[in-house]
């Protein structure tokens, strides 16, 4: 790639994540002393040609395994919703497997239900990891006024299962077991807008358990910022203690008639 290549990978992410201060950027000596040694940097252009997208990893190694580190994955608004996302993340996946490595992993946000939409549904990745405040401050506005709590999801791209998802041209989304029945660790109300939360508990043994989030946090922490900021903590709460106690997040279910959403988290074991 050229610098100014590159130069529009930086402009591009900081049109996407509407960054203001030039920190929070990408630096271009980095990533040009980057891609020469392991990282991946895909773009995707339309017919101007203009860079709408991009998806961006470096090698990682994590308790001594080798690995793609997945930093960013972005699309321009005006072409959200036409698979490019998808498109960019299995030719990343193509790549990973051409280095002889089988795992790529991320941060991203647990309260995204779009995000949780895809990285499940499509991708068929799955989380057993959770940070708390994994970025510290941010000058995105999408980023300000709660804390940067990330999910760390794991895509192991050399299964059967995510082979065959590779395949589907159409790039359907794929759904496990129905979720009627499994018991819920916490409940939410109607309040307006969004889902408010209510009751939880952290002392479910069931196999399998649900956990309710509500869609559209992004509008909600620019609109509604104490709601966001318990949405934040009660759903730290959850997971943490999940986790802690060998449960994993291997599935998501959105409901976009209803504004929510619903991880099923599974018990290792």
């Amino acid at each position: 790639m050229t610098f100014d290549e590159f130069r529009e990978v930086a402009d591009l992410v900081r049109g996407i994540w509407q960054f203001t201060d030039p920190q929070d950027t990408l630096p271009l000596p980095i990533l040009a002393a980057q891609v020469r040694r392991g990282t991946i940097l895909i773009g995707a252009f339309d017919q101007r040609p203009r860079m709408v997208g991009c998806v961006y990893s470096w090698p990682a190694f994590k308790a001594g395994k080798p690995l793609q580190w997945s930093h960013m994955l972005g699309v321009t608004e005006s072409y959200r919703g036409a698979g490019l996302g998808r498109i960019l993340k299995f030719e990343q996946r193509q790549r990973t497997l051409e280095m002889g490595l089988d795992l790529i992993e991320w941060t991203y946000d647990p309260l995204q239900a779009v995000n949780a939409h895809f990285n499940f549904g499509v991708l068929g990745a799955i989380v057993g990891e959770y940070e708390e405040d994994a970025y510290s401050a941010s000058s995105s506005i999408l980023h300000s006024g709660t804390a940067t709590d990330r999910f760390v999801a794991e895509w192991w791209i050399n299964t059967p299962e995510v082979e065959r998802r590779s395949a589907d041209e159409d790039g359907a989304v794929r759904t496990g077991p129905d979720i009627a029945g499994i018991p819920s660790a916490n409940s939410t109300r109607a309040s307006g807008e969004w889902a408010v939360p209510e009751s939880t508990d952290l002392s479910l043994c069931d196999p399998n358990v649900l956990v309710h989030i509500p869609a559209g946090f992004a509008e909600m922490l620019l609109r509604d910022l104490p709601l966001a900021r318990e949405w934040r903590a009660t759903t730290r709460r959850i997971f943490t203690s999940y986790f802690a106690r060998g449960y994993r997040a291997v599935d998501f279910r959105l409901d976009r008639e209803n504004r929510r959403g619903a991880y099923l988290l599974t018990k290792e074991g």
